[in-house]
């Protein structure tokens, strides 16, 4: 019998879901950029910008299960690889134009991640004024922990966020600084696309981003949240 396609079709890219066997399908993964004051502020802008969005796509994500430790392979012509931690939402029920004031009940969860980024070509993409792509959308570069169902991820929006390399403290700021919170960033998006289930939203990264290099080790943590442990190969 002949199949229904040329190849065989990519594998569902999947992410585990605490206190459930069911796993959540993603779909599209959002990036909100500049959205903590202090990391704009550090990029080079004054942390009071409209809320501005890229993207990554599905399978950029590492999964990393609870316990354990990931491994995300140094990526090839950057020599200026960068971290970013970030709270992520994940979308159980899409929807376009939501009001900010209806945006909870479209979350399906939280996890934490990292937006990996390959700062050297991000950089020469914004002197020439051309697409990130090459700098944030390449493999692997989405590591992302279990995700935690709302009801379960408690005061999420006053959670502490940070991240430490080899141990050291490199980002560690609190949610509550994010210049658009998650309910206004979600009105925003869902103003310019149609949100749907097992889309995640990165909302946007504290100021501390820096290097790593290959052997390094990072701890990404959020109050309420199972940590992501990943390993630079």
């Amino acid at each position: 019998m002949a199949s229904e396609f040329v190849f065989p079709p990519h594998p569902v890219v999947s992410i585990p879901v605490v206190g459930q066997t069911p796993r959540f399908p993603v779909h599209r993964i959002y990036c909100v950029g500049r959205n903590y004051e202090e990391h704009a502020k550090e990029m080079g802008f004054t942390g009071r910008e409209p809320p501005f969005f890229f993207m990554k796509p599905a399978d950029a994500v590492v999964v990393v299960d609870a316990g354990s430790t990931g491994t995300m392979a140094y990526p090839t012509l950057t020599k200026n690889l960068h971290h970013e931690i970030e709270l992520v939402a994940a979308i159980g029920t899409g929807g376009k134009n939501i009001a900010a004031a209806d945006a909870h009940k479209h979350v399906f969860g939280y996890a934490v991640g990292l937006d990996m980024t390959r700062r050297d070509l991000q950089s020469d993409m914004k002197k020439q004024g051309r697409p990130w792509d090459i700098g944030k959308s390449f493999e692997q570069s989405a590591p992302i922990g279990p995700i935690v169902p709302a009801a379960q991820a408690g005061d999420i929006e006053n959670a502490e966020i940070s991240v430490q390399v080899g141990g050291a403290d490199r980002q560690r700021s609190n949610v509550s600084k994010l210049i658009w919170n998650l309910a206004e960033t979600i009105e925003h998006l869902s103003a310019a696309w149609e949100l749907q289930p097992g889309d995640l939203i990165f909302t946007g990264t504290p100021e501390g981003v820096a290097a790593v290099v290959a052997g390094d080790t990072l701890v990404g943590e959020i109050t309420g949240l199972p940590s992501l442990t990943v390993k630079i190969i």
